[in-house]
């Protein structure tokens, strides 16, 4: 699937930004008008660094004042970029070796950023891709014919397991915790007997660090319900459109009933897969391991 694909069909060219010098409360403002993960610290034009949700959320635990600290403060850099032409596969490969979400994309002028790539955008190429392959789950229903289903990717060939939790009256502080050690975006919330209660994002941490909470407040006071969700056998591609259409960045996981999470699917997940659909594009898989 990925053979032959550029950067520049999937990257967006809307590429956030602020001088080095902004307070973080700056920055969380853009982050969240504009829903985005991450955005370019610059200096005087010339780029930086990035600040991520992940390092707003180090701050809070860090419990740096969210008024005097400065985007300098917190910035990682230098900066992982990639061209416009380079293979999309390449850029993948990059994100998952150095375990980040998304790549600034350079210009062909000195200290150009001309746009960014994220997990969110390969898949949603792939997705578009895939709706139009004559392979694709797409066609099944059109075609009684096609009858070999077992070539459609399902939800359990692409999740991760078991969905990490934590409970409702866990700490803030002990949710980052979590999260950073099992560099995750998101954790399930269970109620006492185990059931699932909410899910506890960074976005949502990030929100809460934005409204003075403090890191004693408990889980359940910020935790999104009810828990978006999916079957371990629902197709992928029913999946990854669940999730552009409710506007979430992963899915919880349930074998047999709602009750039982078995695991969760996220866009990452969903972008190394490297098919929004079915096997039909195993060979560009195992090309890209090789």
């Amino acid at each position: 699937m990925l053979n032959g694909l550029l950067v520049e069909e999937a990257m967006r060219r809307q590429v956030i930004h602020l001088p080095h010098d902004a307070t973080l409360r700056n920055c969380i403002n853009l982050l969240i008008k504009f829903k985005a993960n991450a955005l370019l610290v610059v200096d005087h034009a010339r780029p930086i660094g990035i600040v991520s949700k992940t390092d707003i959320v180090g701050a809070f635990y860090g419990g740096l004042p969210i008024e005097e600290s400065k985007l300098m403060d917190i910035m990682n850099g230098p900066l992982l970029t990639c061209f416009p032409d380079d293979e999309l596969s390449v850029a993948l490969d990059l994100m998952r070796e150095n375990g980040v979400h998304q790549l600034f994309v350079r210009g062909a002028e000195l200290n150009t950023v001309v746009g960014m790539l994220s997990y969110l955008d390969v898949v949603a190429l792939l997705y578009r891709y895939c709706r139009a392959c004559p392979k694709g789950a797409a066609r099944w229903s059109e075609r009684p014919d096609l009858s070999d289903r077992t070539q459609l990717l399902v939800v359990r060939d692409a999740m991760k397991s078991p969905a990490i939790s934590c409970r409702q009256g866990d700490s803030l502080a002990k949710v980052i915790e979590e999260l950073t050690a099992h560099r995750l975006g998101a954790l399930l919330v269970e109620e006492v007997q185990g059931s699932a209660a909410g899910v506890v994002s960074k976005t949502d941490i990030v929100v809460a660090y934005n409204h003075g909470s403090d890191l004693e407040v408990e889980a359940r006071s910020i935790m999104k319900a009810p828990v978006a969700s999916c079957d371990e056998r629902s197709l992928l591609s029913d999946a990854i459109r669940h999730m552009f259409l409710k506007d979430v960045q992963r899915l919880f996981v349930y074998a047999e009933a709602p009750s039982r999470i078995v695991g969760v699917l996220s866009l990452s997940d969903a972008a190394q897969i490297r098919s929004g659909s079915c096997r039909a594009c195993s060979a560009s898989r195992i090309i890209a391991a090789s």
